[in-house]
Order: structure tokens, then sequence, then C-alpha cells
């Protein structure tokens, strides 16, 4: 366990349900201390301090909305 890192991704949401499915699977994720997701600028912001920025790419992507990292 080491410092909470903040990982900036950018997601394909277009209503309420796209961010829904998001959040519905960042609050069943082991390791994820807190996120925002902003449907009007399409990023999601999460914080861990366990999880890789890979492996919360990964269970953003089983949403099935188009996700891409943002490098800070």
């Amino acid at each position: 366990m080491g410092e909470p890192q903040t990982y900036t991704f950018k997601v394909g949401m277009t209503c309420s349900g796209c961010s829904g499915a998001v959040n519905r699977i960042l609050s069943k994720t082991a390791g994820v201390n807190s996120f925002d997701i902003s449907l009007e600028n399409q990023t999601v912001i999460v914080k861990s301090d366990s999880l890789t920025q890979q492996e919360v790419f990964d269970a953003i992507k089983k949403s099935g909305k188009p996700v891409e990292p943002v490098s800070a």
C-alpha cells in the first residue's frame, strides 16, 4: 500500500445509463478508494492506493464503453 494514485480516463459516455454502468463497475472494484464521473466532460477520475492504471483501465473497459488513459 503506497500513496494514493489518481488516474484519469477519457470514457465515451453519452447518457446517464453509460455513466451508471461505469459507476456500478467502479463501485464493485476492490482497491478503488474514490472516483468522480463527469458525463459532461466524458472523464472518469479514479483514486486508488493499490491498483495500477492498467487495472483501473481494465475495470472501466468491462463497461463496454470506449476508454483511454489521459496523461497527467
